[in-house]
Order: C-alpha cells, then structure tokens, then sequence
C-alpha cells in the first residue's frame, strides 16, 4: 500500500490532521496500535477548550491555543459533537493572586482574546454561588467551553474516512525506513509506503522518532487523576472554575461537563507510561483543593474515577515541526491545552507538508457533513415521541442512567464501535450511576449482533480485556460416579 502522507497515532490530534488531509486531492492512511481511535490520552481528557490566554504569546501553545479555540464552533456545526461556551473563572483569594490574574488578562489581551474582565466578589456570589466566600476576585473568559473530546476525535476519525481516508487500527509501528525519497514503515501486520510520514503518537512519539532515525527528545508521562461525581450535583457551577495557576500547572480544576455532570481534576505526578491508576493521596490532592474553591463538594460524591497520561517535553511547548529526516514531521509534547489547539494544529501540519513539499490541491468533493444519530436524552419529549413511533428501536432503552437507545447503540456499531469502550465513548452507555451494571449485558449482545462475532470475542477495550468467556461443559454424571469409585 502506498500513500502520499502516513498519519501515526489516532489521538485527538492525529484524527484532527487526518481530517485536514482529506480535504486535498492526495492519498492519505492514519496507523493507530489501539483497536479505536481516542483511546490514548483522548479519552481521558478534562474536555475543556481553554478560552485561549493561558498560554504565553510567544510559545507555540499560546499561538496555536488562541487559534483552536476559534474553530471549534463551525466543526461542532459540521460534525454535531457536543460543544458548548460556558465560560470559565479563574479565582484568586489574595492579592499576590489578584496579581497574577492581572498578568493572566494582559496576556489574553495581548493575543486579542475578547471579553476578559474582573469580577468583584459580589458579581461572583451573584453568578456563582457555591464558591468560596473567601474568593476575593475571579477572571472571567467567556470564550472557554467544555467538549467531549472522545466523540470529537471520533468525528474526526468518521469524515476523514468518509473522504476517502485509510485507518489501520489495532497495528502496531515496528520499524520505519527512509529510502529512494519515500518511508517505508512496517507495523505487525502490513508494510506501507508514504512520501511523508507524520509522528502524531502522542507518549509514543519519541520511539517512533527513534525508529526513523529523527529522535533527540524525550517524552516524561504526566498523570493526571479525574473524578466523575453524580448528576444530583449538575448545576452546581454554571463555568470552568480554575484556581491561580502556577509556573507548572493550571491547578485542580471544577469542570462542569458538556453531559450535565460535574468533574474534577486533574492532578499532574510524573509516572511511567503505562501507569493509569487512580490512588488514595490523588483523590486526597484533588478533594482537598477542591473543597477551598467548592466548599460543598465532597469525595462522597464520585460515581467514577480514571487518570489519563500527557506527554510532556521538557521545554513544556509543543515540537511540530519537520525533523532532521526528509519528509518525518515531529507532533509532539501535546499537553493541555492539546485539545483546545487540535483542529489548529493540523493547520500547522499541513503548512509544514506544503512547505515540505507537498501539493495541496482542494477537492471538490469533500464532503465536510456527518450523518449522526440523533442523541435521545437531549431532544424534547414530542421529538422523542416521534423518533419512537418512527423506529423501534429508539422504544428501547439499552442504558437507563443516561436514557440511551438501542438504536443509539447500533449507530455507534455502524460507525466502527468494536469494543464496549467504543460504544461507551460514543453513546455514554455505562457513563451513569450505575457505571453499566444495568446495560453492560445488552451493549455486548448488540456488539456481537452488528459485528458479527461471537459474544466470547467482544472486549472492553482491545486484547487483553475479555468480558465473557464459553461456558466449561457439565460433566456426565456417569463420568462422576467413576471418578469417585477410583
């Protein structure tokens, strides 16, 4: 198989670049090891589009933070993930903080990020009454949001692919090799060809690197601990609320998600790349500052708990950038606010590959629109009605926390779900209270059915994680009474 761009990784980012590819006449395949795009660090995202000053001017992530944020809404439109506005507040409860708010606005200003202001405490009591009372001031951003970044990147992932775009998931990259002015690379189960070669493979960026020959960076794994509370709490903050942050993080955050529930998180320990566990003093790092901004948030509260991992260059910028290899390009150290730069980083991508060399003609058939199942749970009651009197399916509730249809679950089948993780992703299935012990059982059943495998093969989340298993034979009772005469 031979393409003009390979894209490795299937994060946010590389499913963003992917995308962007599949708007110009030119042949393009993404590689993902994992069996579903988005379920690297993707998936375990705070999902907030920053409002675009937290990132200084003169960095890479400040440029390109300011610039993602604006495209957000006309994807949302073409691609109807959830997406929403809501503004965030980042508090301060003294005056070196006042200060540091101060140098946070001129900042945004200075990028030309509209509509920062100050709120007095009496504004902030006003908007937002569960804060502290010892809050002393607050900087407003109206132009922050809250995403599902899983069901994004497979927006992403399902136009790139209906533009003709060549996904190999599951593969895993085993060797790369530049020779007559094109990459070989060789993965565990096909051999490609490409012009160019894009290294969008978030923790696994720098070996990839390596294997091409256009290493020297390193990569540090960050964890960062959520928690997921109950939605008896939605409502309880309207904004992202963020603390004073520091030189080295934006602090532990109260996140009010596109859903209706409310998360917080995240912590920031380094760790090893394959560490994704939740432990007792993170849940104690995050409760802890939680309650000085929400006093009436409690760690009784949480349904669910993941940690995610960020890949983290030691200058803390992004590299995307050509490498000392004709035709590699490095996308690497996408750390917060990673989400929020995506669509602006495949902008970037594609203005190195033109640099590069690449001819970019725009094609006329590319279709920018997604079909998508409507989402049950938000439509008023007459639509639902209607929806259930038109199809069946739309009758039968599969997940009763999130009020999530079978047909809903059979869509997100259509559209590449594989594993119970897949459909969780795209639907919120097994997302609620109950964490999917109502609706685990019938997801499964459904996976097989528009799969085509039997029940023993659907997984979680990919090999390794097998949910059911065939059942061992009863033994004859003859065979028994014999074994208990011997």
């Amino acid at each position: 198989m031979t393409f003009d761009v390979i894209v490795v990784g299937g994060g946010v980012v590389g499913c963003a670049i992917a995308r962007e590819l599949s708007r110009y006449d030119l042949s393009a395949c993404l590689i993902e090891r994992e069996v579903d795009v988005g379920f690297g660090t993707t998936k375990a995202n705070s999902g907030i589009i920053h409002a675009g000053h937290h990132g200084a001017p003169g960095t890479l992530k400040g440029q390109l933070e300011w610039r993602g944020n604006q495209l957000w809404d006309d994807l949302r439109r073409d691609l109807g993930f959830g997406f929403q506005r809501v503004g965030e507040l980042t508090v301060a409860f003294d005056p070196d903080e006042e200060r540091a708010l101060g140098r946070l606005k001129a900042q945004g200003e200075a990028k030309g990020v509209p509509g920062l202001e100050f709120w007095a405490p009496e504004r902030l009591r006003r908007e937002e009454p569960n804060l502290s009372p010892e809050i002393t001031s607050a900087l407003f951003a109206p132009t922050a949001g809250v995403i599902n970044p899983y069901e994004a990147a497979f927006a992403f992932f399902e136009c790139a692919r209906q533009n003709g775009v060549s996904f190999l998931l599951g593969q895993e990259v085993l060797a790369l090799r530049e020779e007559d002015g094109a990459w070989t690379v060789r993965t565990d189960a096909n051999t490609l060809r490409g012009r160019y070669v894009i290294n969008a493979a978030g923790l696994a960026a720098a070996q990839i690197a390596n294997l091409a020959g256009a290493g020297g960076f390193r990569l540090v794994a960050r964890k960062g601990e959520e928690y997921l509370l109950d939605r008896r709490l939605q409502g309880f903050v309207r904004h992202v609320i963020f603390p004073c942050p520091t030189p080295n993080t934006k602090g532990i955050l109260v996140i009010p998600t596109f859903d209706g529930a409310i998360m917080v998180g995240p912590t920031a320990q380094v760790t090893d790349h394959d560490d994704l566990g939740t432990t007792p003093a993170g849940a104690e790092e995050v409760f802890t500052a939680v309650r000085r901004v929400a006093p009436g948030i409690s760690e009784r509260d949480c349904i669910a708990e993941f940690a995610g991992l960020r890949a983290v260059l030691e200058s803390e910028d992004f590299l995307i950038a050509p490498s000392r290899r004709r035709g590699f390009i490095n996308v690497a150290g996408i750390q917060s606010p990673g989400l929020t730069a995506a669509p602006a980083i495949a902008e970037r991508v594609l203005e190195i590959l033109a640099g590069e060399g690449l001819t970019l003609t725009p094609r006329d058939d590319f279709q920018p629109l997604l079909e998508r199942a409507p989402r049950f749970a938000a439509l008023e009651p007459h639509e639902q009605a209607r929806l259930a009197n038109a199809e069946p399916a739309y009758r039968r509730l599969v997940c009763r926390c999130e009020t999530i249809t079978e047909a809903e679950v059979r869509s997100a089948v259509e559209r590449g779900a594989t594993t119970l993780d897949g459909v969780k992703f795209r639907t919120r299935a097994g997302m609620g209270r109950c964490q999917g012990g109502f609706c685990t059982s019938r997801v499964l059943q459904l996976l097989a059915e528009g799969t085509g495998r039997p029940l023993t093969a659907i997984t979680k989340r990919g090999p390794g994680s097998w949910l059911t298993r065939e059942r061992t034979p009863e033994p004859d009772p003859s065979e028994l009474e014999a074994a208990a005469s011997c």
